[in-house]
């Protein structure tokens, strides 16, 4: 039985025309700053400040949906993924796009590797495959070979070369799209979640799975806990389900949570032992007790399936994006924090 929902006013955050399907913050930067970064099917992914939710920049450039984006952990770099059928690495501080990583279909999923400045970035999507890109080595000569190999990743059907070498990791393993991608904090091991409702783990130095695990339905969300100083557990919505894994050891399930929703998203606040669910069958925000699987409050707000819920680095809020359009940041400490007083 959930306890009496406490009064809590999100933050409000406009820009967007269609629906936000993907919510990332950076890491903690620079005196406590941190950044948030939405992904819209209105094709143009925004960056925002995180503590506060001011609109800082918007991306240019995708000419179809934007499924996920996220930043690096020293948010110098975005990546996005989109129904355009490219992945897109952005310079933050400019705007400008660095690298465009162009597949054979739609991209859902992208993951930075988890260092300063990456040099390495993974995508996934409709194509069923996991895809590691080095974008610190130049695919020049893949636009000659347009001719011979016209299907190839590196070269599509106008000729143009990809900005940065590629290679597939596990061929033929996954039965449907992969919907998410987790890298870190170890930098030779990958998350995936997938529509034939398994999650993997991948090594890439043997470049191969080395654990899976069957979900009771499909992914709605897959996200590493992103606080800082925290145990690292990976939390995933499916069905009716959160599910919560061990974040350095593959495969290793802590526990499942059922809930009598269905839920989009989910993010875990290993700190407190609370977790956030966003409803994919109704509207509202769900604040979950970890260790007693409780409801402790329902919060509303949106108008609309709450697609993305992510925690801030520092755990002091979080947000969530929706299926109408809006980002809200909901506070989550008991003192006086950003604009909140």
């Amino acid at each position: 039985m959930a306890s009496q929902p406490s009064k809590v006013v999100p933050l409000t955050c406009h820009g967007h025309s269609r629906p936000v399907t993907h919510l990332s913050f950076s890491s903690v930067v620079d005196d406590d700053q941190y950044y948030l970064i939405s992904a819209c099917k209105d094709n143009n992914p925004m960056l925002r400040d995180g503590v506060t939710g001011d609109w800082i920049g918007t991306f240019i450039g995708h000419k179809g949906a934007v499924w996920q984006a996220r930043l690096s952990t020293d948010a110098t770099l975005a990546a996005t993924g989109s129904a355009d059928f490219s992945a897109k690495i952005w310079d933050t501080h400019t705007g400008e796009c660095l690298h465009t990583l162009r597949h054979a279909h739609i991209v859902r999923a992208v993951a930075f590797a988890p260092q300063p400045n990456p040099q390495l970035i993974a995508t996934g999507g409709f194509e069923k495959k996991l895809r590691i890109f080095d974008l610190s080595r130049s695919s020049s000569s893949a636009a000659s070979s347009a001719s011979s190999s016209p299907t190839s990743p590196d070269v599509t059907s106008d000729g143009k070369a990809n900005s940065a070498l590629n290679y597939e990791i596990g061929p033929g393993t996954h039965g449907g799209a992969i919907k998410s991608i987790v890298w870190g904090p170890d930098t030779n091991m990958i998350v995936t979640a997938s529509d034939d409702k398994t999650v993997r783990w991948w090594d890439l130095r043997e470049r191969g799975p080395i654990a899976s695990h069957e979900l009771g339905g499909m992914v709605g969300s897959c996200e590493l806990n992103t606080i800082s100083n925290s145990n690292s557990i990976l939390s995933i919505a499916a069905g009716k389900s959160a599910y919560f894994f061990s974040g350095t050891t593959p495969g290793q399930l802590i526990k499942t949570v059922a809930t009598p929703h269905d839920i989009a998203s989910v993010a875990l606040h290993s700190v407190q032992r609370k977790f956030v669910t966003g409803g994919s069958g109704d509207t509202w925000v769900r604040v979950y007790d970890f260790d007693e699987e409780t409801e402790l409050n329902v919060h509303k707000g949106h108008h609309g399936p709450i697609w993305s819920v992510s925690f801030a680095p520092d755990g002091k809020l979080y947000a969530t994006g929706s299926e109408d359009g809006t980002i809200k940041l909901w506070k989550f400490c008991d003192s006086p924090y950003g604009l909140w007083r």
